[in-house]
């Protein structure tokens, strides 16, 4: 039976090598940035890689945003703006600054069927976000409206959340969130109206409100900019009980701002073409 199931397994992996190397001679590997052929699967060719910058410390300890300097973070490891007003979460952290070549690789995951990009920064956002997933009870992605994500055909933030469950084996819950009516997008919108527009847009699903009560919840998204999406979850799983949020993002601004600043007017296009 051992000698079988070894066999089988043999086989399968072969399928897969040779589907694999069928597939490159079809659909070349290639740069997710650029779109230069590459000799092996990955988001981006070392030229558009190095480009991308990786946020390690520095950083403040409770937003994560990226810092000059340690002398730019308070006696508490803060950044300015959340010794003044912190977030209603409790510690986010981000794999990249968002600027233009972390989004050449976000953005085709989020608007252009580019699914494939999820397995990339997702293993990218297990690293930068060891220390939340060491804490964490419970994986839960930032939803979107049934319209939007059947319009789509998929979320962003649930692929990468079952990424980083898979490789991580923190267990997931997928449906702990839900959008009960559908929100203006808000990668064009101003900071003061992305509150504006998020607020009581993300519940709790009511199936689900035992399973977050008492739990540490990391929350997952693609990008975290002004923070009003992550506010709005985490108010819904604090009012469940949840015990803690953190949020692990693909990305997230240098500073609080808007998620299309400088954007190439294709890609605003790209943007308000979506659903």
């Amino acid at each position: 039976m051992q000698s079988f199931s070894a066999l089988r397994s043999g086989l399968r992996r072969a399928a897969v090598r040779v589907a694999g190397s069928a597939l490159d001679l079809v659909l070349p590997r290639s740069c997710a940035s650029c779109g230069t052929e590459t000799s092996g699967p990955g988001l981006a060719c070392p030229e558009c890689f190095a480009k991308l910058r990786r946020i390690i410390a520095p950083c403040c300890d409770r937003c994560g945003v990226p810092l000059a300097a340690e002398a730019f973070a308070g006696k508490t490891g803060l950044c300015a703006r959340c010794e003044i007003s912190p977030p209603a979460w409790d510690q986010a952290r981000a794999a990249f600054v968002y600027d233009d070549a972390s989004r050449n690789l976000i953005l085709p995951l989020k608007y252009a069927d580019r699914t494939e990009l999820a397995a990339g920064l997702g293993g990218m956002m297990i690293q930068a976000g060891a220390d939340l997933l060491a804490r964490a009870d419970l994986i839960v992605p930032v939803p979107v409206h049934w319209r939007r994500r059947v319009a789509r055909r998929y979320n962003q933030a649930a692929l990468l959340a079952r990424v980083i469950s898979r490789r991580s084996g923190r267990p997931a819950l997928m449906d702990a969130l839900c959008r009960p009516h559908a929100t203006q997008k808000l990668a064009l919108a101003a900071p003061g109206e992305r509150l504006r527009i998020m607020t009581d847009a993300i519940r709790v699903s009511s199936r689900r409100r035992n399973d977050v009560c008492g739990q540490h919840i990391l929350l997952i998204d693609d990008v975290l900019t002004t923070g009003a999406t992550g506010t709005a979850c985490t108010e819904a799983l604090r009012g469940a009980g949840a015990a803690s949020v953190l949020i692990l993002a693909a990305a997230r601004t240098e500073v609080s701002g808007r998620e299309d600043i400088d954007l190439p007017d294709e890609i605003r296009r790209q943007i308000r073409g979506s659903v």
